[in-house]
């Protein structure tokens, strides 16, 4: 038997970071697909989390607030960790994030003047030109200005330009791991890793992040997200078993992409027999465990 649908989604971007949709577009669109249960999580900030709560009242829509938060993990590795049942307006979680987008701009300019020793000029004021809050200028950004300016195919500006060790990549120093669980728990949310098979680690070094992240006081991993295969899914999933994460879903809805299979509002429901962070953001077992077949 395939798969179910469960109409409920963790994790999505709006223009407020590196999303291509406002954020009235993406909750409708999540609406449309059929959420009963939808988090906004851009990247270092909450900008946009009271509009997003307000058009999901008018909406019927279950709003979960979020924020994912960029940090840097040992020294050198990007890493990204997604607080949910966040309150946005926590002293602390404001200004500490603020920091956090303040580096975005000068990032933004090394990474322009990488891709000059290419040949691929106009790089910066071809990513800012498309994106609405200058502050929230990311690689997404780019990667989009390069494959519409024919440097790159659909999907494949990261791993030809933007990811570690290609030309476009710059070091950047984010949150470290312990303050970026910290900011989140502090402000009444749960932590939860993002998106782990994206970073290539081995299980090993997997295990080991996810020992700090516990230690800190994390609580979830992402096992259903858009970057993760089946097998992925499956390995993520074991991990849960073995470490005592819970797991969570989401969509990491950007843009619409054909090479998607998951869109903002429904996503693939979680293998047999794990536990979830659902009942900690409120969202009732009936909403999950009775999803709609493929």
């Amino acid at each position: 038997m395939e798969k179910k649908f469960i109409p409920i989604d963790l994790h999505c971007h709006s223009t407020h970071s590196d999303g291509s949709l406002s954020v009235s577009e993406v909750m409708n669109l999540a609406k449309s697909n059929g959420a009963l249960y939808q988090a906004l999580t851009d990247h270092d900030t909450v900008e946009g989390i009271s509009e997003a709560r307000k058009i999901c009242q008018q909406l019927a829509l279950n709003f979960i607030s979020g924020v994912e938060i960029s940090v840097t993990w040992h020294h050198n590795t990007l890493i990204h960790i997604v607080g949910l049942g966040i309150d946005e307006n926590n002293q602390q979680l404001v200004e500490e994030l603020a920091k956090l987008r303040t580096s975005r701009i000068e990032r933004a300019k090394r990474i322009a003047h990488n891709l000059t020793k290419v040949g691929i000029h106009g790089a910066f004021e071809g990513a800012m030109a498309l994106c609405e809050h200058p502050e929230a200028i990311s690689r997404t950004h780019f990667g989009k200005w390069l494959v519409d300016a024919g440097h790159a195919k659909p999907g494949k500006a990261f791993e030809k330009f933007l990811a570690p060790g290609k030309v476009g990549y710059t070091q950047q120093s984010w949150a470290s791991l312990e303050n970026a669980v910290k900011w989140i728990t502090d402000s009444g949310g749960i932590a939860i890793i993002a998106h782990p098979s994206r970073y290539k680690f081995t299980r090993t070094k997997l295990l080991k992040l996810i020992d700090e992240f516990k230690n800190y006081g994390g609580i979830g991993i992402e096992v259903i997200s858009s970057s993760h295969s089946l097998q992925d899914e499956e390995n993520i999933a074991s991990i849960c078993r073995v470490s005592g994460l819970l797991a969570s879903v989401g969509s990491d809805f950007h843009q619409e992409e054909s090479y998607r299979t998951i869109r903002p509002g429904k996503n693939k429901a979680l293998p047999n027999g794990l536990d979830t962070v659902f009942s900690h953001i409120g969202i009732a077992p009936e909403i999950y465990t009775h999803g709609e077949q493929c």
